[in-house]
């Protein structure tokens, strides 16, 4: 998988946080998103995830334009992403601390499926 996201923009209350970000991975690819706190970088994600609307710019998947309607949307489509949680399980790995909540199904296929 191929994303994306071009000139993105985004304000609240007319206040920008974003003006023509961009941001690309590929399927495989692990990235650090980092800045100063209300850089816009959790404003980013969420509107990739489909939890906040752009206001402007593209967002394209596999070379089509594509804007998620919510997260769970997102998350059918195979995106999504972890939020910072400080307040984790000791006693769990890191893999259970992720999924907490969770509950683990599997589909007809036999393939894992989460977050039902």
């Amino acid at each position: 998988m191929h994303i994306e996201m071009k000139n993105i923009s985004k304000a609240f209350n007319g206040n920008p946080v974003l003006k023509n970000a961009q941001f690309m991975i590929e399927t495989g690819e692990v990235h650090a998103l980092m800045g100063e706190n209300g850089a816009g970088k959790s404003t980013l994600m969420k509107i990739l995830t489909g939890v906040y609307k752009k206001d402007g710019g593209t967002i394209t998947i596999d070379g089509q334009e594509r804007t998620f309607k919510n997260a769970k949307e997102a998350e059918e489509y195979g995106i999504a992403f972890i939020h910072q949680e400080l307040n984790i399980l000791p006693n769990l790995t890191v893999a259970e601390n992720m999924f907490l909540g969770k509950e683990l199904m599997y589909g007809k296929t036999g393939i894992l499926l989460t977050g039902f």
